[in-house]
């Protein structure tokens, strides 16, 4: 098959626009538990209309979603996850009396996923026909809309209205018919999980809609609603086809799927079908909506039925591997691994997957980072102890250092640029103020390990995963370690098993890390094989926090990162308490691009916290000396990327 017999225009500004659901997903974490024993639940986008468009965007599609949600916060949490992927969003209204959708997930086993939708007069199943504009469906290359938004009054209205705009413009219209019996009240709710039941007023709704799509998307339970011919898949199709000539992608599980274009063939096996991906399923909900993203990617780019459906196959083949849905979509960098013939039998034991699934898929942009630290736990303890302050002060320093690094980012226009790293021990209440500010507006980074410790130890835990499962996702997990490669024997194996147990720790959790390497007697040459061993040992940290080194030595550090990462956010340089014009004088050495900034803390504000300790400044004189010592370092900072003649 042939794109060119699906009638997609070209030159509009959006490739996709997706109308359907838009809701919370909250899946259990605990697989093998009845829903009734769940104890925790993960929070991820979910509807089938907004996973497509989700997907699609991950893609590199220009997508778009339209849809409703409430004005608190879970709709606003869907809002910004889809903006965050790339997707349009002025099209989803918002609802000022009615709450957001939801639906939450068990994980009993491979084949039984209880499913409650909370659905009662949501938001999205009362989209508004008169909010879609007409110039916004004009300037779409594909509509689709999902069945669900079929089976009430509302949402068909606004559908038949979306629909009527496309056509007028010659946009492709798209159904993906998402047969969802309890939305059409024809199941107990707790059956969210039933994926069929037969209905002829639900077959009669479907079929007089059906006439006004050119493609359509279904599983075999799908197409055996839509045609209305119970247990019998190939004349459920003949009575589509009777109702409309529209191209039909008949979704067939592993089998993979088939493509009837004209007439329905006698036997399924003669339509041009495209066999299935092998894989070990852990969670087959969300596979139709990453198939659909896959196909929708690979039409809109002008492949053919084959191509289109092997990308396809793959997308629903690597949601169902994985825990989530939206969140589980593929890049297009993992389905380059994943055709490249290098790949892992299963996905879950596929190192190269996971970590492209982590590093490709859209995240805040860092380009640059002029960091002020005070993770600092052990120096404050040693400066109020000396200035003979009660600890109980500390806390209240290190909202004042916050306050600090906010006036310095004003001053110096450090939107995106800003970062801060808080302990959690004194620093709580200014990680508390630090947190929630939007992700690209001020990085943050915090400590998980045992001040002065080596061997490696956590700092108040023995289980750092347990421990992270409380820190929000925007905070990058720092760990300070000091590691010299001729370490003994004994003493390095034991740091490399903490390191280990803290990476897959992040890797389950989803922070980002920060490998802050100290060798103790110090040389440029010892802390490139300590980051060289660490690759070896397949840790691929976010960051590397490092001592000042010279010039050759960055340009071997960028080499080393080149080969073993590059997906890699890049190197800052550490402080280690130098004046500020050896700072300056180290970052003249650091031109390589893979220097992204600093993070510094007792050059900026070592003295003027002994002088509030002892009481010999005010809060006041406090925040402007430490502002102006940031303010000065990050000057120092940017001099050095000025090319110099």
């Amino acid at each position: 098959m042939n794109t060119a017999s699906l009638p997609i225009p070209a030159g509009r500004r959006l490739d996709l626009a997706c109308l359907g659901r838009l809701a919370v997903d909250l899946y259990a974490q605990q697989f093998g538990a009845r829903l009734e024993d769940v104890s925790s639940f993960a929070k991820y986008l979910g509807g089938s209309s907004a996973n497509i468009a989700f997907g699609a965007a991950r893609l590199g599609l220009r997508a778009a979603m339209i849809s409703r949600v409430g004005d608190e916060q879970m709709g606003r949490f869907l809002v910004e996850t889809l903006q965050r992927e790339g997707c349009d969003t002025s099209m989803v209204q918002t609802d000022p009396e009615r709450l957001t959708a939801l639906a939450i997930l068990g994980l009993k086993d491979r084949d039984t996923f209880p499913l409650l939708f909370y659905r009662e007069n949501c938001a999205d199943m009362a989209t508004d026909a008169a909010g879609i504009r007409e110039d916004f469906i004009a300037d779409c290359r594909a509509l689709l809309i999902t069945g669900t938004h079929l089976s009430q009054p509302t949402v068909r209205q606004a559908s038949a209205h979306a629909l009527d705009l496309a056509g007028r413009h010659g946009v492709l219209r798209v159904l993906d018919i998402d047969y969802r019996p309890v939305l059409w009240g024809l199941t107990k709710r707790g059956e969210g999980a039933n994926r069929f039941v037969a209905d002829a007023r639900v077959t009669a709704s479907l079929q007089q809609m059906l006439p006004r799509f050119e493609l359509l998307l279904g599983t075999e339970e799908e197409f055996l609603i839509a045609g209305g011919v119970p247990g019998d898949l190939l004349a459920s199709l003949r009575c589509v086809r009777e109702v409309t000539p529209a191209a039909m992608v008949v979704k067939l599980g592993a089998k993979g799927c088939c493509f009837i274009e004209g007439a329905v063939p006698k036997r399924l096996e003669d339509a041009p079908t495209v066999v299935g991906e092998r894989i070990e399923v852990f969670n087959v909900l969300g596979a139709g909506d990453a198939f659909a993203a896959g196909l929708m990617s690979g039409f809109l780019r002008g492949q053919g039925f084959e191509d289109a459906a092997r990308t396809a196959n793959a997308c629903g083949a690597l949601v169902v591997s994985r825990h989530a849905c939206a969140p589980a979509m593929p890049t297009p960098a993992e389905l380059a691994h994943w055709f490249s013939g290098q790949r892992a039998p299963r996905v879950d034991s596929d190192p190269v997957l996971a970590h492209l699934h982590r590093t490709t898929a859209p995240r805040p942009a860092w380009p640059e980072l002029c960091v002020m630290a005070f993770d600092h736990r052990s120096q404050f303890v040693d400066m109020a102890q000396a200035a003979g302050a009660p600890l109980v002060r500390l806390p209240r320093l290190k909202r004042l250092l916050l306050d600090a690094a906010d006036r310095a980012s004003e001053a110096h226009a450090l939107q995106g640029t800003a970062g801060v790293l808080i302990d959690g021990r004194f620093g709580l209440d200014a990680l508390a103020a630090a947190t929630g500010r939007g992700l690209s507006k001020l990085w943050i980074g915090r400590p998980v390990e045992q001040p002065g410790s080596r061997p490696l130890a956590f700092d108040g835990t023995r289980s750092v995963g347990s421990t992270l499962v409380e820190w929000p996702r925007e905070q990058v997990v720092k760990c300070l370690v000091h590691y010299h490669p001729d370490d003994e024997a004994g003493l390095r194996v034991a740091q490399e098993e903490r390191l280990l147990e803290l990476w897959e720790a992040t890797r389950t959790s989803g922070h980002e890390l920060l490998l802050e390497v100290i060798a103790p007697q110090h040389d440029d040459a010892a802390v490139l094989r300590a980051v060289k061993r660490f690759y070896n040992l397949g840790l691929k940290p976010e960051w590397w926090k490092l001592a000042p080194m010279a010039e050759a030595s960055w340009d071997a550090l960028a080499a080393l990162i080149a080969e073993r990462d590059p997906q890699c956010r890049g190197a800052v340089i550490l402080g280690l308490n130098q004046p500020l014009d050896t700072l300056a004088a180290a970052f003249a050495h650091a031109r390589h691009p893979i220097v992204k900034g600093f993070m510094v803390g007792r050059t900026i504000w070592g003295e003027a916290c002994t002088a509030w300790l002892r009481g010999e400044i005010d809060d006041a004189v406090l925040v402007q000396r430490c502002s102006e010592r940031y303010g000065a370092l990050i000057q120092a900072w940017r001099h050095s990327r000025v090319p110099q003649p």
